[in-house]
């Protein structure tokens, strides 16, 4: 008996090791589109590649090296049915995550200012999508493979989804602050995988898509200066 326990805890031991390099978040096949951008802007979107947006535009004529700061507007949340079940302190504590990481992660390069001006980006962010994942079942399907097969061989579901997990969506503005000329456009989605990091907190999934975000518009603004050092962010 003792022989089997201790079996049957190692083999549970390397499982959950092995989990633990999942990936955190990933992109899903299809978005959650909101009137945040107008029908002229979401127009001029086009679908992403590698390390992108599901749908992004960049102004090809924008003079990326030439700004220097960036403002970012308080981050709002587009009210619908995806975000309508969302108590309120849960939607203020999201935005103001939200708001810090890009913060954080753009005050790498650049100037963090709070008014227009010469040479300042401006970047207006909305929430369009928050869903918490069940930290319960989510425990149940990452340690359990046999429950797996409920939400497919690699987790995923009608959408793209894994079951029981959250998912986020966000769209976003990046304009000249003076001129209101639009910069660039994003809208993007992503889930949780089944990563056990983090996996008693509901909004975990969420929170790493954030970060992730944050990452990756540091790096396509390191691209799009033209810069060789930039830094990709990890899913």
């Amino acid at each position: 008996m003792k022989v089997n326990v201790h079996r049957t805890t190692l083999i549970l031991i390397i499982f959950l090791f092995l989990l633990q390099g999942c990936a955190g978040t990933q992109q899903r096949r299809d978005v959650v589109k909101t009137s945040f951008l107008s029908a002229n802007e979401q127009s001029m979107l086009t679908e992403g590649k590698d390390n992108e947006a599901l749908l992004r535009y960049i102004n090809p004529d924008a003079d990326w090296r030439s700004y220097d700061k960036v403002m970012i507007d308080s981050v709002t949340v587009w009210k619908d049915k995806e975000t309508q079940d969302v108590a309120p302190e849960d939607l203020r504590m999201l935005t103001d995550f939200l708001y810090g990481q890009l913060h954080d992660a753009l005050s790498l390069d650049y100037t963090m200012v709070t008014k227009p001006g010469p040479g300042v980006m401006r970047m207006a962010v909305a929430i369009t999508e928050a869903e918490a994942s069940s930290p319960v079942l989510d425990t149940v399907t990452s340690i359990i493979p046999q429950t797996r097969i409920l939400t497919g061989v690699k987790g995923l579901v009608v959408g793209g989804k894994p079951g029981f997990v959250g998912t986020a969506g966000l769209e976003a503005k990046v304009t000249d602050s003076q001129s209101g000329k639009i910069l660039a456009l994003a809208v993007d989605r992503r889930g949780g995988t089944k990563n056990l990091s983090g996996m008693t907190n509901e909004w975990n999934d969420v929170e790493e898509a954030y970060t992730y975000w944050a990452g990756l518009v540091r790096y396509r603004l390191c691209i799009n200066r033209g810069e060789s050092n930039c830094v990709k962010p990890e899913a």
